[in-house]
């Protein structure tokens, strides 16, 4: 039974949502640990108390070593201790990377972790990286960030033979930036089943089993597609319920709104796993609901049980001829 060190005191909406969340994925296959303040209402869980908060607009750099003690470092440290199996937090991104960097250390081989985030499409879910550890990249980590998540694709995913593309501005290999150009010939040179460069249009569409791109990008790419998903299905809601006849086709059409819904949801998902440290961690979005805390929770508790860090060590280190 997996236990998730929960980082309490991160995201934007307070504590509550994040005990709810907990509450919601606590069951016979996984132990959340609540990390916070000792003044926290943990509803049963087991509370872990800690000083000090990571705040947003702290910075990544320093705030690890000046808050030694607070719910996030603690949270992270609890896996270095193996008092968790996997950590989450919805808190400061650039702290949660730092903090793994420092607790965790990185795989052997690894150049710089990435953030792996599965996004629903219409052919199962497709694994999009770097989605904001790395705003700025080389040729050969994109290369390295491909490797990590058609790893991920097929020892999690189940994908025997994932596909990769290259996020550009168009499908020719000519297109691209000179960072999208040098990688492209990485790409297309390495072992991975590389079909060549994606437009952002396409990712929705099941583009392939794993897109790459730097973290700049891919955190843009990532924040327009929640707000466009969001934004089109409240307003299919505010249309659906303007008229009569609107709310009568809404009735008719409910199950099918909802299933899409789901699918689309980013909640759904709930978080994204930063590959390539030594212990397994999730980052959850600022502004995580109780359902999205608790959908990063399972995630996590799924990256333990099919043992996703050994399998990528074993798939990444210097001995096995990958990097």
């Amino acid at each position: 039974m997996p236990r998730i060190a929960v980082d309490a005191m991160g995201g934007d909406r307070g504590p509550a949502e994040i005990v709810a969340g907990a509450l919601a994925a606590r069951d016979a296959t996984l132990t959340p640990v609540l990390y916070g303040d000792a003044g926290i209402d943990g509803q049963g869980l087991e509370l872990r108390e800690t000083d000090g908060v990571v705040e947003m607009g702290d910075k990544p750099a320093e705030v690890v070593r000046a808050k030694p003690d607070s719910s996030m470092v603690s949270a992270v440290r609890a896996v270095h201790d193996r008092e968790a199996d996997a950590v989450v937090s919805a808190g400061n991104t650039g702290a949660m990377l730092a903090a793994g960097m420092l607790e965790l250390r990185r795989l052997p081989g690894v150049l710089r972790p990435a953030i792996a985030i599965p996004i629903q499409t219409p052919h199962g879910p497709s694994v999009l990286l770097d989605a904001g550890a790395n705003a700025d990249a080389r040729p050969e980590h994109l290369l390295q960030f491909a490797t990590m998540g058609a790893v991920f694709a097929e020892e999690v995913l189940g994908v025997a033979r994932p596909t990769v593309r290259l996020l550009s501005i168009g499908e020719e290999p000519e297109k691209g930036n000179q960072l999208t150009l040098d990688a492209h010939a990485l790409l297309a040179n390495s072992e991975l089943d590389f079909r060549g460069n994606c437009e952002g249009r396409d990712i929705l569409g099941g583009a392939a089993d794993v897109v790459v791109t730097d973290g700049f990008t891919g955190n843009v790419v990532l924040k327009t597609l929640e707000g466009a998903i969001r934004t089109i299905l409240e307003g299919l809601r505010g249309e659906i319920t303007a008229t009569t006849a609107g709310k009568i086709g809404g009735l008719l059409i409910r199950p099918a709104a909802r299933r899409l819904r789901t699918r689309l949801d980013p909640d759904t998902y709930g978080g994204a796993y930063l590959l390539g440290l030594r212990g397994l961690a999730v980052i959850a979005h600022g502004n995580s609901s109780a359902t999205a805390m608790a959908n990063a929770i399972r995630l996590a508790a799924r990256g333990v049980d099919n043992d996703v860090v050994a399998k990528l060590e074993a798939r990444l280190s210097p001995r096995a001829g990958v990097v």
